[in-house]
C-alpha cells in the first residue's frame, strides 16, 4: 500500500444531523472501500468514481469475494450469536436509518452489518457490540491472519463510529485459523481466531482525515498520470489493470519473468519494447532468451531437453490433478484453504505408442480423498515414469499419504516415480507466444494448437472445474445438469494429460502418438 502521511488530525467532534458543512454534505462522498483503493492508487479510486463500467473482477476475485460473505455470516453466529442484521443492502440510507433506530431501542445491542456515515465517508461494520455504553467493533476477514490493510479499513471504520459519537473501545479482526480442524456435523467453533488491533487501529486513526481530504482532491480533479507498477498488485490486484495496458506493445518488457527491477530499468532507459532492447543489455540468461526469441520471432529448443526423456521406461504415465480449496471446509478431518483432490486424469503410454486413459472424479458430494487415493494406487501400477507439470501433483500425494497411513507406502513410492516436465521446459524451451510464462497453458499452444482449450464447452481451465464441481455436489442441482458438469469436468482434465504426453515428446524430439 502506498504510503500516505499526511498531518495527524483526530477527528472533530460528531456535528448534529442537519447541520451544514464540509464534513457532513461534502462534494465528493467516500466509502471504506474507496479510500482503500485510493490508497492503493489515486488512479484506481478516479477511475472506480468517474469510470465504474471499467472495473471488472477476475473469477478469482468473485470467489474470494464469495468465501469472505460465507465466513461473515459465520462470524455472526460464532462470535456473537442472537444480534439484529441490518438489511436494506441496495438502500444504504434505509441501512443508516435502520442502525440508527437498532441502536436507539436498546441499551446492549449486537448489531451485524451496521451502516455509518460521517463526513461524507460511508462504513458497513462488520459486527458491533455495545455493553454498558462501550463500543467494541470485529472486521471480519476471510484470510489466516491480520494483514496490514485489515487494520487500515478498521482504522476508517472507527474514525467513522468515533465521528458519530459511538466510543468504540475495543477494535478486533477475526480471521480463520488455518491449523483447525473440522470436526463435522456444522459444528464451526474454533473456525476464527480474534486478534485486538486496537493499538494499530488508534495509530491510524489519526491519519484518516489527510487521507479523506487527499482523496477528495484526487477524485475532483483529472485522472492521475500514474504508471503501472507494484502498487497495481499491493495489496490487491486492481481489476482495473487491463485499461492501464491497453496501450501497451504486444511484448512489453514487463512479460519478463521474475523481471520487475530487470524492467523498471529497461523502463527508465527509454525502452517498453523487447524487441527495441538493444542486444548488449546486460540479461541474466533466461532473460536474454526471452529476448532472443521474442526478437527473432523464433522458437528455441536446447537439445539437451531431450535428456533424461528419451531413456524413460515404460510405461509411461501422464497425472493431473484438480483440486479444490474451502475456506469454510465441509468434510470433516479437514482444513481450511487445504487443496482437497477431486479429480485426476492419467494418459498412460505404452512403448511402441498407444495411449490408454483413466480417470477419477467423485461429484457425489461425499468426501473424494479416500476413494481419490485408493484409484490413483490402483491405476499407477508399481513401475514406470509419471509424468507432471510442476511440483503441485507431489505435494497433492504427499498430504494424501500423510492422512491414509495404510496406503502411504504405495502413494510414497508413486511420489519416487515422478518426473517434472515443468523445469525441462522452463530451461530448455521458449516460444515468443509463450510471453515470459512457462504454464502449460501458454506453452501448449505453441507445442500442439490442436488442444485448443477454448474448444471446450464449460470447463476450459482450473478455476473453472472449481465451479464446476461446487455446483456438481450442490444438493440443489438436479441430475441432468449434475451428469452434464461431470462430463465437462473429466473432458477438461483430460485435455492436460494429453497436453502433457504431446509436450513430453516435444521436448524429446519425437512426434507426438495419436491420441
Amino acid at each position: 500500500m502506498r504510503d500516505v502521511v499526511p498531518a495527524a488530525v483526530e477527528p472533530p467532534p460528531a456535528v448534529p444531523v442537519g447541520a451544514y458543512n464540509r464534513f457532513t454534505m461534502p462534494s465528493v462522498r467516500l466509502s471504506k472501500s474507496k479510500i482503500v483503493a485510493g490508497l492503493q492508487c489515486h488512479k484506481r479510486l478516479w477511475l472506480q468514481v468517474h469510470r465504474p463500467e471499467l472495473v471488472v473482477y477476475s473469477p478469482a476475485t468473485e470467489r474470494i469475494f464469495a468465501v469472505g460473505h460465507q465466513v461473515g455470516e459465520i462470524a455472526q453466529q460464532l462470535l456473537h450469536p442472537g444480534g439484529t442484521l441490518i438489511e436494506s443492502q441496495d438502500n444504504l440510507s434505509q441501512a443508516i436509518r435502520d442502525t440508527e433506530a437498532a441502536l436507539a431501542a436498546a441499551g446492549n445491542a449486537v448489531l451485524y452489518e451496521p451502516t455509518f456515515r460521517y463526513a461524507g465517508v460511508l462504513v458497513r461494520v462488520d459486527l458491533l457490540t455495545r455493553r454498558e455504553g462501550v463500543v467494541h467493533m470485529v472486521e471480519v476477514k476471510s484470510s489466516t491472519k491480520v494483514k496490514p490493510y485489515h487494520v487500515t479499513d478498521a482504522a476508517i471504520q472507527s474514525w467513522v463510529l468515533k465521528g458519530q459519537g459511538l466510543p468504540v473501545d475495543r477494535v478486533a479482526v477475526a480471521h480463520i485459523d488455518s491449523g483447525w480442524v473440522y470436526p463435522g456435523g456444522g459444528d464451526y467453533q474454533g473456525l476464527l481466531v480474534e486478534e485486538d488491533v486496537t493499538d494499530a487501529v488508534g495509530a491510524q486513526t489519526a491519519l484518516v482525515w489527510g487521507w479523506v481530504d487527499e482523496l477528495r482532491e484526487v477524485v475532483a480533479g483529472d485522472m492521475p498520470a500514474i504508471e503501472v507498477g507494484r502498487q497495481c498488485h499491493d495489496p490487491f490486484d486492481c481489476p482495473l489493470l487491463p485499461f492501464c495496458t491497453a496501450d501497451w506493445p504486444e511484448y512489453h518488457v514487463s512479460l519478463l519473468p521474475r523481471g520487475g527491477s530487470e524492467a523498471a530499468a529497461l523502463l527508465a532507459a527509454g525502452y517498453d519494447d523487447l524487441r527495441t532492447v538493444p542486444a548488449d543489455w546486460s540479461f541474466n540468461a533466461v532473460h536474454e532468451r526471452v529476448r532472443r526469441a521474442t526478437v527473432s520471432g523464433e522458437p528455441e529448443l536446447d537439445v539437451a531437453a531431450r535428456q533424461g526423456l528419451l531413456g524413460l521406461a515404460w510405461p509411461r504415465y501422464y497425472l493431473d490433478f484438480e483440486t479444490i480449496g474451502f475456506g469454510v471446509p465441509i468434510w470433516a478431518g479437514t482444513q481450511p484453504y487445504r487443496q482437497l483432490p477431486f479429480q485426476w486424469s492419467c494418459h498412460i503410454e505404452r512403448e511402441g505408442g498407444s495411449l490408454e486413459h483413466v480417470e477419477f472424479l467423485d461429484v457425489s458430494g461425499e468426501p473424494p480423498l479416500r476413494p481419490c487415493a485408493e484409484a490413483l494406487v490402483a491405476a499407477l501400477g508399481d513401475r514406470g515414469p509419471i509424468m507432471v507439470y510442476t511440483g503441485f501433483e507431489k505435494a497433492r500425494i504427499s498430504e494424501l499419504a500423510e492422512r491414509f497411513s495404510d496406503l502411504a507406502p504405495a502413494l510414497q513410492a508413486i511420489i519416487g516415480r515422478l518426473v517434472d516436465l515443468y523445469p525441462v521446459a522452463r530451461d530448455h524451451y521458449y516460444h515468443p507466444r509463450m510471453k515470459g510464462s512457462w504454464s502449460l497453458k501458454a506453452v501448449l499452444p505453441t507445442v500442439a494448437p490442436e488442444l485448443d482449450y477454448a474448444a471446450l464447452d464449460e470447463v476450459q481451465d482450473g478455476l473453472m472445474a472449481q465451479t464446476a464441481y461446487l455446483e456438481a455436489i450442490a444438493p440443489q442441482t438436479g441430475p441432468e445438469r449434475r451428469q452434464a458438469l461431470r462430463r465437462a469436468m473429466l473432458d477438461y482434465c483430460a485435455y492436460d494429460t494429453l497436453a502433457l504426453v504431446r509436450l513430453a515428446h516435444f521436448l524429446a524430439g519425437d512426434a507426438a502418438p495419436a491420441s
